[in-house]
Formats: structure tokens, sequence, C-alpha cells
């Protein structure tokens, strides 16, 4: 059993991610860990590392490739990255968490305890210039979700409760395969 999560920085995805895999007991696997790594390795700031990754296209691909790289050598898990979905194409189910605008970024802010404002102006930046590489390098439109098994808005519900849904769904789909 393969999941992966994926959303919008501040959707939730880490938290459902690991909540999820705990209470599956399967390992949890996060891009966002990857990255970290990747900004550690270069002895850059997560900003700075940001904006090296928006010119070369390396960073990108090498995180991908390293998801699917991952997914390809586990049989259970919990993916977590913005392109999980896209990137691991066995996946049992693909789940997009999405929440208002507003609700990302005062998560966000509290993560990184950064003004709402600064969040704010970072994090529209940052989702541009990933929608346009996304698009430029694979043809994928983040907009697009009609490659998920399931869309949940986790500004309106505790991270436990969202990881409830996606698990009565697990159930569901396991039902309908017997």
């Amino acid at each position: 059993m393969k999941i992966t999560i994926s959303g919008l920085p501040g959707s939730g995805t880490t938290t459902a991610g690991r909540l999820l895999a705990d209470s599956l007991g399967i390992e949890f696997y996060s891009a966002g860990d990857i990255f970290r790594k990747m900004a550690k390795e270069h002895n850059m700031t997560l900003e700075q590392f940001s904006l090296f990754a928006q010119r070369n296209e390396d960073v990108d691909r090498k995180i991908d490739s390293t998801q699917r790289e991952i997914a390809s050598k586990i049989d259970k898990g919990v993916i977590e990255g913005r392109l999980s979905g896209w990137m691991i194409e066995d996946a049992t189910m693909k789940v997009w968490l999405f929440a208002r605008d507003s609700i990302r970024y005062q998560r966000i802010s509290e993560r990184e305890k950064k003004p709402v404002g600064e969040i704010m102006r970072l994090t529209r930046k940052r989702e541009l210039s990933e929608m346009e590489r996304y698009q430029k390098y694979y043809g994928i439109d983040i907009n697009d979700l009609s490659i998920y098994d399931l869309a949940i808005n986790s500004g309106k519900l505790p991270p436990e409760k969202v990881v409830d849904i996606i698990t009565c769904a697990l159930k569901v789909m396991d039902d309908e395969r017997k």
C-alpha cells in the first residue's frame, strides 16, 4: 500500500502524512525532507536553496527522481510532496489536501515564526515559481486535481480527522477491490 499526500504549502500534508503513517504502522517519506537535506548539503538556508532551485532544474528533478526511487523500493509507505501524486504512478491512493490561503499562511507563519504578511508574499512567489517549473519540466498543471482519488479541505478539520477520512476511504477502496 503506497499512499501519496500532496497539497500547497501550509495545507497540512506533512502533519497528516506523518499521522497517517503512524496510524497504519508504515514508513513516512517526505519530499520536503529531501529538499531540506539537499539545502544542508549545499550549505544554504531554505530560502537560499529555494532561489537556487528556481535557477537549477536539477534540484526539482533530483527530488522527484528520489521520490520515484523510494516508491519503487517499498511495498508500503506514505509519500508526501507537492508532486508525489504525479510521480508515484502505482500509488494505492492519491490524496490532495487544500485549505484557504489565509489558513495556510497562518500555519506557515506559526511554524516559521515570521509575520503573516511576509509569509503571504514569499509563499505566493514560491507557488508561482513552482507552478511554472512543474509545467516547464513535466507539463504538469498543479491545479489539475483529476489524478487524485481524494481531496480534503484540511482547513476545516484537525489533522486527526483528516487521517480518519483517508483511512475510511482506504477501507472503502479495499472493500471495492474484494
